[in-house]
């Protein structure tokens, strides 16, 4: 019998890969063609939102899938906090229990662990680990990943370079795109109340409006672009081929919020894209067409493939709406009331208000709605429903609930025939069912046998036996009978593809019969497909308990007692400039971190030796064009900031002493010891973590422990320039001078977030308010931080001096028992008390 592992281990055919939010998209999406479909479980997913599965609904699914050859994945796609750990491998064991094929991880300490406990399972590194080139996905291989989800950033050209690592590379194909390089996100966290991206519960506070401010706070006008952050959607449905020829083992989906209709178009379309490109096959204009007018009729906010393309400009953005734009069908050419309504209740009135005229220039279906809205009054947008079929061309009347100017443009902005598909695939007992060869022998005196063989995967076959074989009595039995009765598969999930028939002449049968030797062969298949999956479950149920085995503060409690030897507590400085580093230096910082791109604006080398304890920040974002600068800065037995695998990997290589940034982020055990096996020196905790989880964590590195303490935590880093929303891009960022300036944006609630764009055109925006975790200083100091930071990203050197004086009383303070100085009047504790969710 063949395992899951051998068919894990067969080449596969390029992956569609589609998304469920519960058990009706995944039947639409299995319905359309899915070749594997991904979903959440329980509440360690990116999408905790969603309605996902409970137990049983998520076992049926997946038989149902197997059956048909789909796969199954389940994310686990957030960080995991250490009080979590053991509750997230068990939910990795019950899921695959239950016919999981593959998880996608996020998070490196549950990486590990489940690659420690339960090794034969397929392990997918997700997008939100931030894999941007070859070097991290080569790590991601060695660590033991199946498939890395590649950043969505990544050009064509990035992508063709990684796939010599020789494992399946996955990229994001169809669907929303976060205005932010995924995993470095705070900007939910800090300015929604926790609602941390990181924790699958982004509020999505990059799809709202925001004004930008010159240093003065006055307000620049960005008239028609009031949505800085706001991209439009991804959609690579044209350019298929070039994904495939750069070797895209899998093309992902997005929207597991989406309702079944929006899945099941959307797979439809890429499934038929996706068939095409395999067989390198042209479509039809028409079917070209059919294509992306069900796309277009989806939710969208327009399309993009800017990202595929490798540019990131305005071309990318969705600056006017965040809402759906269906896809532009006609214009409105005059409206008339409707007959009198005096009498009515106002409600009656308007709703019998008028008839509104729309020339059509694409078809549209009886009961799709439309929506109209005219760029003179855009806020006063109403939405009709289409009366009947139509076709481009020709005139239609809707009733409105009030006269819309002529030259509005109308939308449909949700398909019928969309709804009416996607109900009529949930309504089938299967979704989709396998082809299967059969071959009947009936040949006398002999016992008659159904074999059927599963055609896309012959190492499944499976032959059933019955009754004798006798001479007939009356008619004798015909070929084109057996393959009518064997063929009748019914409420099985096979369908019948090829016939060979082994007849011989003469023979007789009770077709009764023949049904049930049939069914018996079904049966066995189904038994047959489905034999490794129940294998597995019972390896894993021998498993121990994991919170008897996990890597957790929890399991370690004798350690806590034991003497922390990561070094003198120090006062830590990020400064932009020299003149900042100097300053810093003066007031009392031990350590000075810089940028690769400051150092080398100030005139520095890689190779000189510094009069100032200088430590090279190297970008939370490392893609193949960005080595060059970076990579002179890690150097061997010299420390490091890093922001990413990429960077650790290559000073593991050349033995240099990389610290890990918070943009990397660790909130378990788990992941501080396996990241110090793969060579970290040091750790920055990230801002997302609370005080009771620092003190739980800290104590079990043995390395130093830092956490930043004064300063403006960054929320974003974009490869679109924020400030393209002026509409004044020089496409030259050495020489703009926007670039140059202190601008800002401001939140619907008034909050000021500033913005800086380096030399490459890469933004970052940071939060609002300045952290000030100085009072904590003697809490933090118990649990074993060593390194306090202030940030001086934002200020002037005489800013950035006198907060490093301050830390450093408060240090002091803190190692005398004394307690610190307050708060700074307008600073925050950011997340250190509340936490995220």
């Amino acid at each position: 019998m063949t395992t899951i592992a051998e068919h894990l281990c067969a080449p596969r055919r390029p992956e569609l890969l589609a998304p469920a939010g519960g058990p009706e998209p995944f039947a639409a999406a299995l319905a359309a063609g899915a070749d594997a479909i991904y979903c959440g479980m329980g509440a360690f997913n990116a999408r905790r939102k969603a309605t996902n599965f409970t137990d049983e609904a998520f076992e049926a699914a997946c038989r149902t899938a197997h059956l048909a050859g789909t796969r199954v994945y389940v994310t686990v796609n957030i960080v995991i906090k250490d009080t979590e750990m053991a509750d997230a491998l068990e939910l990795i064991r019950r899921c695959a229990q239950l016919g999981a094929d593959a998880f996608i991880i996020q998070d490196w300490g549950l990486f590990f662990e489940v690659h420690r406990l339960m090794p034969d399972l397929e392990l997918h590194v997700s997008t939100q680990a931030n894999i941007h080139d070859l070097r991290g996905a080569i790590w991601c291989r060695e660590a033991g990943a199946d498939r890395v989800t590649l950043s969505r950033e990544l050009s064509v050209a990035e992508i063709k370079h990684i796939l010599q690592v020789g494992i399946d590379l996955e990229i994001f194909a169809h669907g929303s795109i976060c205005f932010s390089y995924s995993g470095v996100c705070l900007l939910s966290s800090f300015a929604c109340a926790g609602r941390s991206a990181n924790r699958g519960m982004c509020a999505q506070p990059c799809r709202l409006p925001y004004e930008l401010l010159d240093e003065s706070g006055r307000v620049i006008p960005t008239p028609g672009r009031e949505r800085a952050l706001c991209p439009r959607d991804n959609c690579t449905s044209e350019m298929l081929p070039e994904l495939l020829d750069a070797g895209a083992g899998a093309l992902k989906l997005e929207g597991r919020m989406k309702a079944p209709d929006y899945v099941h178009s959307v797979t439809r379309a890429y499934r038929e894209a996706l068939d095409d490109a395999i067989a390198e096959t042209t479509p039809s204009a028409d079917d070209a067409r059919d294509r992306a007018r069900r796309l277009k009729r989806c939710f969208n906010r327009d399309f993009t493939s800017a990202y595929q393309h490798g540019t990131s400009g305005d071309e990318m953005m969705s600056y006017e709406r965040s809402n759906n734009r269906g896809q532009v069908v006609g214009e409105v050419i005059g409206s008339r009331r409707v007959g009198n309504t005096r009498g009515l209740h106002p409600d009656d009135r308007r709703a019998r208000a008028a008839l509104v005229r729309i020339r059509l220039d694409e078809p549209v279906g009886k009961g799709d709605l439309l929506e109209l809205r005219h760029d003179d009054e855009f806020d006063q947008f109403l939405t009709v429903i289409a009366p009947d079929d139509a076709r481009a061309g020709d005139t239609i009347e809707a009733r409105a609930a009030r006269a819309m100017p002529q030259g509005a443009i109308v939308r449909l902005i949700r398909s019928q025939a969309a709804l009416d598909e996607a109900a009529a695939a949930l309504h089938r007992d299967v979704p989709r069912k396998r082809a299967v060869d059969v071959s009947v022998r009936a040949r006398l005196g002999e016992p008659f046998s159904v074999t059927l063989t599963c055609s896309d995967d012959p190492s499944f076959t499976v032959t059933a036996t019955g009754f004798a074989v006798e001479a007939a009595r009356t008619r004798p039995v015909g070929a084109e009978d057996l393959i009518e009765h064997v063929g009748r598969m019914g409420s099985s999930p096979f369908e019948a593809a090829r016939f060979d028939i082994d007849l011989d002449e003469g023979c007789g049968m009770g077709f009764s019969a023949v049904h049930k030797v049939r069914a018996q062969a079904c049966e066995a298949l189904e038994h047959a497909m489905l034999a490794g999956y129940a294998a597995r479950a019972d390896r894993l149920a021998g498993l121990p308990a994991f919170a008897s085995v996990a890597i957790s503060a929890d399991g370690l409690e004798t350690e806590r007692a034991q003497a922390k030897t990561a070094g003198v507590p120090e006062i830590c400085a990020v400064a932009t400039t020299l003149e900042a580093a100097r300053a810093a230096y003066e007031a009392g910082a031990a350590r000075i971190y810089m940028t690769c791109d400051d150092l080398h604006a100030a005139g520095l080398h890689p190779d000189q030796s510094f009069d100032l304890p200088l430590v090279p920040v190297a970008d939370e974002i490392c893609r193949e064009a960005d080595h060059a600068r970076i990579d002179p800065w890690i150097r061997s037995g010299a420390p490091v900031a890093v922001g990413n695998i990429s960077e650790l990997a290559l000073s593991a290589e050349r033995g240099a002493a990389p610290e890990i940034r918070s943009c990397l982020p660790v909130h378990n055990v788990a992941c501080i010891r396996a990241l110090e096996q793969q060579g970290a020196a040091s750790f920055w905790l990230s801002p997302e973590l609370t005080l009771d989880e620092i003190e739980r964590i800290a104590p079990h590195a043995a390395t130093p422990v830092g956490i930043m303490v004064s300063g403006a935590p960054r929320v974003m880093t974009s490869e679109h320039c924020i400030l393209q929303v002026a509409d004044a891009c020089i496409h030259d960022c050495a020489r703009c001078r926007l670039r140059t300036r202190s601008l800002s944006l401001r939140n619907i609630d008034g909050k000021v977030l500033p913005v800086r764009t380096d030399l490459h055109g890469r933004s970052r925006l940071y939060d609002g308010y300045p952290l000030d975790l100085t009072p904590q200083m003697p809490r933090l100091l118990k649990a074993g931080v060593t390194r306090f930071a202030v940030d001086g990203t934002l200020l002037e050197p005489s800013e950035l001096a006198e907060l490093v004086a301050r830390a450093v009383r408060a240090l002091e303070a803190a190692r005398a028992g004394r307690k610190p100085a307050k708060r700074l009047m307008g600073a925050t504790a950011g997340c250190l008390f509340v936490g995220v969710d």
